[in-house]
């Protein structure tokens, strides 16, 4: 089999500290994989700083987006593209740091038997977080549980964003119909590629916390997800 194209994206809004240190990493781990960075009209800069990476490092792309308007949004710009320009595998990752680049290899090893691989934070019974606040992590983990009994999804770790999925796990899914712009976002693909009967496999990963940048959650980020369980849970009592 030939060698299969890699895509990380990576969606930006006012990521200046992290995206000139992040890129060099990734390419560390897999020299031949491409990356894309979505980036939202950061006003700090932050597409311009990858786009003067590009000049030096081969592989890099920028994606410039109008404005800011979401994590979902700017993955399923990222998604087009992707399979527009006929990659194999594509990656989600955070460029803070949060998502470390040393587990790049094991994703792609893992897809060798699933159509979506999810880097898992609580796999196994534990939880492997370093760095959050309580609160944060509490919401996260009965998130997850929320997300299992309510929209039926069998995953540990449905709101993970560290993820790669096959190109044809994409195209089996309306992207269009992606309705998520927040971080509900990744409970919705994961729901779709449940209901098309998709392998899904999780794979274990230590979160850490940013240490550069703020993070993006806000309280009408938590609202509109638990808003999308219930919807998701009447998408599949009226889809049976």
């Amino acid at each position: 089999m030939s060698e299969q194209k890699v895509l990380i994206i990576i969606p930006t809004y006012n990521e200046k500290e992290n995206i000139p240190l992040i890129i060099p990493e990734i390419k560390k781990r897999l020299p031949k994989s491409n990356i894309l960075v979505v980036d939202d009209n950061s006003p700090d800069g932050t597409s311009h700083i990858a786009k003067e990476l590009a000049k030096k490092i081969d592989g890099i792309f920028v994606l410039d987006r109008s404005k800011k308007e979401g994590l979902g949004k700017a993955y399923i710009a990222g998604f087009k593209w992707a399979l527009e320009n006929e990659y194999d595998l594509i990656f989600e990752m955070d460029a803070d740091f949060s998502h470390n680049p040393d587990y790049l290899p094991d994703f792609i090893e893992a897809t060798n038997e699933a159509d979506l691989v999810i880097g898992s934070r609580y796999i196994g019974g534990k939880v492997n977080v370093i760095n959050w606040p309580l609160k944060r992590l509490l919401l996260s983990y009965y998130g997850n549980m929320a997300a299992r009994i309510i929209a039926g999804i069998k995953i540990m770790d449905c709101t993970g964003g560290f993820k790669c999925f096959r190109a044809n796990t994409l195209r089996e899914i309306n992207l269009d119909n992606v309705a998520s712009s927040g971080y509900s976002f990744q409970v919705e693909m994961n729901f779709y590629v449940q209901k098309k009967g998709l392998i899904i496999k999780e794979i274990p990963i230590v979160f850490k916390d940013r240490e550069l940048g703020v993070s993006k959650m806000s309280s009408k980020i938590i609202s509109e997800a638990f808003a999308l369980l219930w919807k998701l849970r009447l998408k599949s009592l009226f889809s049976k």
